[in-house]
């Protein structure tokens, strides 16, 4: 076995349908929009911080899964099911994290074998890089938007967002079970 790319494999909680997978990220989404509508207009400041952090968190975890089905169909990519589970490079958590994040709901989306088989190297990295940069950017770009419209403590919380977004970027591009690392291996096969 090639220990450069043997990761354990993921944690699955439950399996969703497209469709219920779809659903509920886009609830989560409109839910994290919502609380960011809030916050710029809530004039207790912890309320509109606390507000600011349910809406990243809520664009952290609802933005991964659907923006590899969407950008998948978009290349051509058919999808069976969505799984929620733990995440799919718990390595990449600093250790003090790790446990905690083992256990928390991600979504990850199965694809159809056949699609992927009959799918050109240069789609399939497409659509597995979509998650990782959806998670770097649409948390940031929230809290861009609380610092914009200045909700309490923004400043500082972008700083956070933003070291986060790095850190996601660091993580998946270092793992060998990260979505970066799919994407190179099915472009070195190719």
């Amino acid at each position: 076995m090639n220990l450069s790319t043997s990761v354990p494999p993921r944690r699955v909680f439950h399996r969703l349908s497209i469709v219920a997978g779809n659903a509920i990220q886009i609830a989560g989404i409109v839910a994290a929009i919502v609380c960011l509508w809030q916050a710029r207009s809530v004039h207790l400041r912890l309320v509109a911080f606390l507000l600011l952090i349910a809406a990243w968190t809520l664009l952290y975890f609802f933005c991964h899964g659907i923006a590899h089905w969407v950008v998948g169909r978009m290349v051509g990519i058919r999808f069976a099911f969505y799984t929620v589970g733990g995440p799919g490079n718990p390595g990449g958590y600093p250790t003090s994290l790790r446990w905690v994040f083992e256990r928390l709901p991600f979504f990850g989306v199965q694809t159809e074998k056949a699609s992927m088989q009959r799918a050109r190297p240069i789609a399939k990295a497409i659509m597995w890089t979509a998650g990782v940069i959806s998670s770097m950017l649409v948390p940031t770009l929230g809290a861009i938007y609380a610092w914009q419209v200045n909700v309490y403590g923004s400043r500082l919380f972008l700083i956070f967002a933003v070291f986060w977004a790095v850190g996601v970027l660091s993580s998946n591009w270092r793992s060998a079970g990260g979505d970066f690392a799919k994407a190179r291996r099915v472009l070195s096969a190719s």
